[in-house]
């Protein structure tokens, strides 16, 4: 070996030995931080979020859930989306404008199927805050008049409503912001594993107390509305740095003169939904967009989903159905299939 070169090996090799011992004390470091648990109430529901870091992030983590709730909240009437809904002259924040530009892609991409419009009529079906009668036709006929979210706009950073009495519901996409928004505060704190939970609404990273794959449960839907008999399990599936997010319409029905009626409506009709879908799990990159696509699918059905899915590759599913016969069927995209244990 010439001169120069023992030359440029003296002065790698400290840099070789920082490197490796920076690397074993990380490596330390994450062997013997605690994991650590907070679970509260938030947007009607329960959240639990499990994390492994040095200190106690759970006031954090509510605070953050908490501007969720200030902005995307209909039962708050301090709201942001509270005051658009009452026609005030409020000016979005960000949280709400990145909720409502994902949710009117989404609508185009689904051709409606999804529409954070559709509320009164889900509120005259008994879904939110209205309870009593069901709707005459004429009356779904008259609220189709006020849904749609092509009467939606934004201007000049400002939401304009085609008509004053539309109303704005973000549930079926906001848990799965309130989620995506936890996630990334936790990365901004250097946090590399953590499992997140709002309502079923679910983002994972990295690796679980036992330093194995996050496992989780897609419940089998089962008609128990107030939820006596537990949760009995489908599948269960490892999972990984993905975003994950249920619909179905087997807790949130009623029945009326001996009639099924499910929560999930139908924008074009004015309706419930019937189709045979009786669950939709949707993993997609962010926990918002698997929400919104997983309520679109609940919408269109089992045939429905699958074109979409073939138009978004970058969006996986797991899906249950009734097969006709009396019992369940499942359908799952392909590349599923590894993470399903058996």
């Amino acid at each position: 070996m010439d001169t120069p070169q023992k030359k440029r090996l003296i002065w790698q090799l400290p840099f070789l030995v920082l490197l490796i011992v920076g690397s074993i004390f990380i490596i330390r470091q994450q062997s013997i931080m605690p994991y650590r648990h907070t679970e509260d109430f938030i947007f009607g529901t329960t959240y639990q979020v499990t994390y492994q870091y040095d200190i106690d992030l759970r006031d954090s983590i509510k605070s953050q859930l908490l501007k969720v709730d200030q902005s995307l909240s209909p039962f708050n009437e301090n709201s942001v989306i509270s005051a658009i809904n009452y026609n005030q002259s409020a000016k979005p924040d960000e949280m709400f404008l990145d909720v409502f530009r994902q949710a009117m892609k989404i609508s185009r991409e689904t051709n409606g199927t999804f529409d954070i419009t559709v509320a009164p009529l889900v509120n005259a079906w008994g879904f939110g805050f209205k309870k009593g009668e069901l709707p005459t036709p004429r009356q779904v006929d008259s609220l189709k008049a006020i849904v749609g979210y092509q009467k939606l706009s934004l201007v000049d950073g400002m939401i304009h409503k085609a008509d004053p009495r539309m109303m704005i519901d973000c549930s079926a996409i906001a848990k799965g912001y309130g989620v995506d928004v936890v996630a990334k505060y936790l990365r901004s704190r250097g946090v590399e594993n953590f499992m997140i939970e709002i309502g079923g609404e679910i983002v994972t990273q990295g690796v679980n107390p036992s330093k194995h794959p996050w496992r989780i449960g897609v419940t089998k839907p089962t008609e128990d509305s107030l939820n006596i008999g537990g949760r009995e399990l489908q599948t269960t599936l490892k999972v990984n740095n993905v975003a994950m997010a249920t619909s179905g319409n087997y807790r949130n029905f009623y029945y009326k003169d001996g009639k099924r009626y499910a929560h999930t409506i139908d924008p074009h009709t004015g309706y419930p939904v019937q189709h045979n879908i009786l669950s939709a799990t949707v993993f997609a990159k962010s926990c918002m967009v698997a929400d919104a696509f997983a309520t679109s699918f609940m919408v269109m059905g089992l045939d429905g989903a699958k074109e979409i899915l073939k138009k978004h590759p970058e969006l996986m599913a797991y899906l249950i159905f009734d097969n006709g016969r009396g019992g369940n069927g499942v359908w799952f995209s392909p590349s599923l299939k590894d993470s399903i244990v058996k």
